[in-house]
């Protein structure tokens, strides 16, 4: 299984929708795309088709939402393992 990244834009945000599996190899493309596109916009990611994550993917997004970006339909184990990283520091 891989990644599919989407991009739309939408008003003043972009809208990236992840679809499949995000591995740590896949992380420095995301970084790259998320480094140009949020200098002018809000980054939101829509996660509604994200089947697995691993823990290098989950300190990424948890990082990521730190730095303002929203995780818009984030799997509700997602989200517990992204607090459990952050409980952890």
């Amino acid at each position: 299984m891989t990644l599919k990244i989407d991009r739309v834009v939408d008003g003043g945000s972009v809208v990236f929708s992840l679809s499949g599996r995000i591995r740590v190899d896949h992380l420095p493309e995301l970084q790259r795309l998320f480094d140009l596109e949020g200098q002018d916009r809000a980054v939101v990611l829509d996660m509604k088709y994200v089947k697995l994550v691993d823990r290098d993917a989950v300190t990424f997004l948890a990082r990521c939402q730190l730095n303002g970006a929203t995780l818009q339909n984030c799997p509700a184990y997602v989200r517990e393992w992204i607090k459990k990283e952050e409980g952890l520091k």
